[in-house]
């Protein structure tokens, strides 16, 4: 947010530096840092960016492509950080250049994403570690392998082979956004859902997991992991998958309104206003009995 290049690399072709002045330009103008338009024009190029843990990343555009697509690779490579240094500040990103710049030339090949997923990430690359560090000051080497992970060349590429637990353990968290327009009874007028499936396997082998849901119809605007097997899904609203070796996003949905949202909490509002005296708004929530 100050304007500094914290890092920048070439894949192609080398792009002048000054193309980010048009990024500057839009910065400057916003009124918060969330308000610079994700999509920024610069003659020949377009600018795509996102903005997470008070950094920018921007992407230089040349040809035609998807914007999400480009988004979707940029919050990639900002989960990737943040496992890899636990903070991904401004700070972590400088004391880690090194390591950041091995994880963007394994994760982008000329251009085009490569090796995203974090178990083949790890297995190319090990976490900075006081450790790592003291080995590759000593010895001179990167800490990149010279080796290939198998399981970037199997059927199943987000999870790495020969994984071992002395006990096993899988954890489903369901997370929820609820947005609720409440009447002044406490009826609710209208309710949608946006919501996670948030996943921490920790599971020997090779597992194969499925998911049923009681009322599946309901869900909307669905998006999976890619180990998730869509055609099950579409057949018999079933997750069928095989599960990456961690923390990972299962899937996300949405809930439209046009369903009857249950929702699990009262909210009740008390408005009183006095003439020549300040009003006083009481709101109470609480669960649903």
């Amino acid at each position: 947010s100050s304007g500094i290049n914290a890092e920048y690399g070439h894949w192609r072709t080398i792009v002048s530096r000054s193309v980010c002045d048009h990024f500057f330009d839009a910065q400057t103008k916003a009124a918060t840092p969330e308000d610079v338009p994700p999509i920024i024009p610069a003659n020949k190029n377009y600018l795509i960016n996102i903005y997470r843990e008070k950094i920018y990343l921007v992407a230089v555009i040349q040809m035609e492509v998807q914007p999400l697509f480009v988004i979707e690779f940029m919050h990639r490579v900002m989960d990737t950080f943040n496992e890899y240094f636990d903070d991904c500040s401004e700070t972590a990103i400088k004391d880690n250049i090194i390591v950041v710049y091995q994880l963007l030339e394994e994760m982008l090949d000329n251009g085009f994403p490569l090796a995203t997923e974090l178990n083949i990430l790890t297995e190319l690359i090990k976490p900075p570690t006081i450790l790592n560090k003291a080995v590759s000051m000593v010895t001179g080497k990167e800490g990149v392998s010279s080796v290939l992970p198998g399981s970037q060349l199997s059927n199943v590429p987000w999870r790495r082979q020969g994984v071992k637990y002395a006990n096993n353990e899988a954890y489903f968290d369901c997370v929820e956004d609820v947005d609720v327009i409440i009447d002044a009874n406490g009826n609710v007028v209208s309710a949608e859902i946006h919501g996670n499936i948030n996943c921490n396997v920790h599971l020997s082998g090779m597992p194969d997991l499925s998911m049923s849901f009681i009322n599946p119809r309901i869900l909307d605007d669905v998006s999976f992991h890619p180990c998730v097997r869509l055609k099950r899904w579409e057949s018999e609203k079933v997750l069928s998958f095989i599960p990456p070796d961690g923390n990972f996003v299962l899937m996300s949905y949405h809930i439209s309104s046009q369903n009857q949202v249950a929702i699990p909490v009262y909210v009740r509002a008390m408005i009183n206003f006095n003439e020549g005296q300040i009003g006083k708004v009481d709101i109470t929530v609480g669960p649903k009995q």
